[in-house]
C-alpha cells in the first residue's frame, strides 16, 4: 500500500518544476535603430542690455610630462606676449583647479589657469582662438587646451 502513495508523492513533486512560466520578452537582436526626435532650433538671443557677443573660456593645465610645471613667469609672459596682443580689449585670468579620473581609477589633480575672453563671433576671432591654444600646447607640451564657448550679452 505504501507504494502507490510514495508514487503519487514522486508525481507530485516532479510536476511541481514543471508549472508553465512565461519567458520574459525579449528585446530584438540586433537592436532596431529608434529615430531621434529632430531638436528644435534654439530661439535668437535677445539682450536687454549690450551686445551679443561670445564668452569663450579656455584652460590651461599647468603640469608637464617630465619637466617642471609651468611657472608664473612663465605663464604671464605666454599672456603678455601672446595672448594680449591678439586680445587687446582687454581679457581675465582665473586659477583653477582641474583634476579626472584615470582609466585605472586614480584621481589626478592638476593646477590650472582660467583665461576668459569676449569677442565678436566671427571666424577671425576664432582664428586667434586656435592660434593660442596652438602655441601653448606646442610650447609647453601639452596635450590639449579646453575651450568653452557662450553666448553672452555684454554693455561696457
Amino acid at each position: 500500500m505504501k507504494t502507490p502513495a510514495l508514487l503519487a508523492a514522486l508525481v507530485a513533486l516532479t510536476l511541481t518544476g514543471c508549472a508553465a512560466t512565461h519567458p520574459a520578452p525579449q528585446a530584438p537582436f540586433p537592436p532596431k535603430a529608434v529615430e531621434a526626435p529632430t531638436p528644435q532650433p534654439a530661439p535668437p538671443i535677445v539682450c536687454k542690455t549690450g551686445n551679443l557677443m561670445t564668452q569663450t573660456t579656455l584652460y590651461f593645465g599647468l603640469s608637464r610630462h617630465n619637466a617642471a610645471p609651468v611657472s608664473a613667469a612663465q605663464w604671464q609672459s605666454f599672456v603678455d606676449k601672446d595672448v594680449t596682443p591678439r586680445f587687446k580689449d582687454g581679457l581675465s585670468v582665473f586659477d583653477a583647479k582641474g583634476q579626472w579620473l584615470r582609466s585605472e581609477g586614480v584621481v589626478i589633480k592638476e593646477n590650472s589657469k582660467a583665461l576668459m575672453l569676449i569677442h565678436a563671433a566671427d571666424p577671425q576671432e576664432q582664428k586667434k582662438i586656435s592660434e593660442i591654444r596652438d602655441i601653448y600646447k606646442q610650447r609647453f607640451k601639452q596635450d590639449s587646451v579646453m575651450q568653452v564657448d557662450n553666448p553672452a550679452c555684454v554693455d561696457f
